[in-house]
């Protein structure tokens, strides 16, 4: 136990003097939080937005000053006949148009229905969808507060959205950039650290030091781990304060899930620098070979039940895809335990394969 200490003390203090990879393992997380959750987002803002419609009329006006408001659309074209819809389309004046029925006021002080038809540029079918779906919130909403529940079911479909009403990305992608952030770090930090004492000659001493095999294994993995660890702080810090993700998950499950994923990620690095000799490869095969099925085939950008089936089945081996999944669950919908049995059995059994191999190849290797 005395040796473990001191081999940890030692890579505590070997990761501390290389003040440039520590910088690098801290500020990473957060660019690529801050990142996804600000600059790559998949809301859709400054909707140019055409309108045809009676003139003078006080209910249209209001309801389009509300549309005006929020931070999705801008009232570019006041259209005159239907005629010019094509036209300002196919010239990007405007990306949606929203007709109103004539006497809109009129029929909405009588209790009927005035009809208002949305047409969209649906050349981008994703951008269209989306395009309805803000200006049928704002509409529904809006007949909701002037007339009554039964007004809004016959004039605009009610539309529910659970765990996440504004569609905000950022909902999506931290759980997904803190499966990519994991494996990568984890793994480059624990395959590099250990594959530089072979390329410096130091394992050699090592060897020969009454060190035993699982003593320098641990005390490669322990400091890596304490970093991880707080890597997954910063990160969560940034996701319930600049990010404003509610915390309406079990913050311990979330931790739970987290200190499993960093176990798992640290055997994974230990598994591919017994297969390699060089910090090149090393970073070479967990930056491209872990780094690109991650962002294809975890979930974190692309629904994975879209892809096709023998993707669908390389996709069951990568453990972002699991860990991502279990996370979404806790930290978006607030589920417990129960609800992420599942994947937690798998990340699970993951680690115990994945660190039991990597053990007895790194043995193998030492003997």
């Amino acid at each position: 136990m005395k040796e473990l200490k001191a081999f940890i003390k030692k890579e505590f203090f070997h990761i501390l003097r290389d003040k440039q990879t520590l910088l690098v393992l801290i500020a990473l997380p957060v660019v690529l939080v801050l990142l996804f959750g600000f600059a790559l987002s998949v809301e859709i803002r400054n909707i140019n937005l055409g309108v045809l419609c009676q003139r003078n009329d006080d209910s249209v006006s209001e309801l389009l000053d509300k549309i005006d408001a929020s931070e999705y659309f801008t009232l570019t074209a006041q259209i005159e006949s239907p005629d010019d819809i094509d036209r300002l389309m196919r010239n990007q004046t405007v990306d949606v148009v929203l007709a109103f029925e004539n006497d809109f006021s009129g029929k909405l002080a009588s209790a009927k229905v005035p009809q208002i038809s949305i047409t969209a540029d649906a050349s981008d079918p994703n951008t269209a969808s989306t395009e309805i779906m803000y200006l049928t919130g704002i509409i529904r909403d809006y007949f909701r507060q002037n007339a009554g529940a039964a007004a809004t079911d016959n004039a605009v479909a009610n539309v529910h959205l659970l765990y996440n009403p504004q569609m905000k990305s950022s909902y999506n992608f931290v759980p997904g950039i803190m499966g990519l952030i994991l494996i990568l770090i984890c793994a480059l930090m624990t395959s590099v650290s250990i594959v530089k004492e072979k390329e410096r000659g130091t394992m050699e001493v090592l060897l020969v030091s009454p060190l035993s095999p699982a003593t320098i294994i641990f005390g490669k993995i322990i400091p890596y781990f304490a970093v991880s660890c707080v890597i997954v702080t910063i990160v969560f810090v940034l996701s319930f304060t600049i990010l404003e993700i509610p915390l309406v998950g079990n913050l311990m499950l979330m931790s739970l899930l987290a200190i499993v994923y960093v176990v798992l990620s640290l055997s994974i690095g230990l598994l591919v620098s017994t297969l390699v000799s060089t910090q090149l490869a090393a970073t070479l095969i967990t930056a491209v070979v872990f780094m690109m099925p991650i962002i294809m085939l975890s979930g974190m950008v692309f629904p994975i039940e879209s892809a096709p089936e023998v993707l669908q089945w390389v996709a069951q081996v990568i453990p972002a895809k699991w860990f991502i999944s279990a996370l979404r669950k806790v930290m978006i919908e607030g589920l417990s335990m129960q609800y992420i049995a599942e994947e937690l059995l798998v990340l699970l059994s993951m680690t115990v394969v994945i660190l039991t191999v990597a053990v007895r190849k790194f043995n193998n290797r030492l003997e």
